[in-house]
């Protein structure tokens, strides 16, 4: 069966007033049938995971489209798909149904006397020092407090954040990216060094250039990576060819133990690589790369409010930035 259209003007109701949502009286059932609709593209296969009728999920998403007065779903002969209006609803549909789930977690946390929830993103420098100085001194105030901590690249912690599924992030806002609706406060640049084994001979040089070291064996970041663009370019720029000898990786385990085996060298944010020194992992090689990835910092939702805990660990950071950098 083809669904028509429904006679609705491409015109946007009046969202001047901050009670607007009030006024649509939005229900959860709508709000879930955006969703499934923009999973599957399908209104039968969308009905059925909601455990509705085809009609009644067509009627659903009529009344949607008349009170709003856009066009949320173009209808195709095999499906449907969402107009820029429905993208934009889906996508807070799914924050609000996410910041419902939210709640009932922490309801529930509250009753079994914790101190709620809180989950943040962190890409891998600030993780190092950082974020831990921050949740130490939070877990002082409030022990009970559960602390989820998502580490990943910056993009990917992004996505999360506009879904609603974090709190906030301390990561880089990418040009490529779209930073509209949200908050960045900046905390430091990133600086990045070479890195090599305890005992490997060339910590024994007294000077060492650009020129020393295109020659080696390196462990770096793929081709595409900002770091690896970076990296390349350093080398360019001062008339060297990029070392050839490369092995491409990001996973920190296989890093190390290759490190440890071979005389291969690898650039990584100083930040991580002192973490590693002090560990005894690996040691700093005695040069300044001319190198800097873009500075970082927190990262949040304009129009979201935190919850205490979040809000609780947010000025942990701000504190632990303020001391670190």
């Amino acid at each position: 069966m083809t669904m028509q259209a429904p006679a609705v003007r491409d015109l946007p109701m009046d969202t001047s007033n901050p009670n607007w949502f009030l006024k649509a009286r939005l229900k959860t059932r709508q709000l879930l049938l955006l969703v499934a609709l923009d999973d599957y593209r399908n209104i039968h296969r969308a009905a059925d995971e909601l455990h509705m009728t085809q009609p009644a999920a067509s009627k659903q998403v009529k009344d949607l489209e008349e009170m709003l007065e856009v066009r949320l779903f173009d209808r195709l002969p095999r499906g449907m798909a969402p107009t820029v209006y429905g993208e934009t609803m889906i996508r807070h549909a799914r924050m609000a149904l996410t910041s419902l789930a939210l709640a009932h977690d922490d309801l529930v946390a509250l009753k079994a006397g914790l101190a709620g929830q809180v989950e943040v993103g962190v890409i891998m420098a600030p993780a190092m020092a950082l974020l831990p100085r921050a949740i130490a001194r939070i877990k002082e105030q409030a022990p009970l407090l559960r602390i989820g901590v998502h580490m990943e690249a910056s993009n990917i912690l992004l996505d999360r954040l506009q879904h609603g599924t974090l709190d906030f992030m301390i990561g880089r806002i990418l040009e490529s990216e779209d930073a509209s609706g949200l908050v960045y406060e900046e905390l430091t640049e990133e600086a990045v060094c070479a890195v090599v084994r305890p005992g490997h001979s060339l910590l024994e040089e007294s000077a060492l250039s650009l020129d020393a070291l295109a020659g080696r064996p390196w462990i770096l970041p793929p081709r595409g990576s900002i770091l690896r663009h970076r990296f390349d370019m350093m080398f360019r720029r001062a008339g060297l060819q990029p070392p050839a000898n490369v092995v491409d990786t990001t996973a920190l385990l296989l890093i190390t133990a290759l490190l440890q085996q071979t005389d291969s060298l690898h650039v990584m944010p100083r930040e991580v690589a002192q973490y590693y020194q002090a560990l005894d992992v690996l040691r700093i090689l005695p040069i300044e790369l001319p190198c800097k990835m873009d500075a970082f910092g927190i990262i949040r939702q304009q129009d979201h409010l935190l919850a205490p805990g979040a809000d609780l660990l947010l000025r942990q950071v701000r504190l632990a930035a303020a001391e670190l950098y």
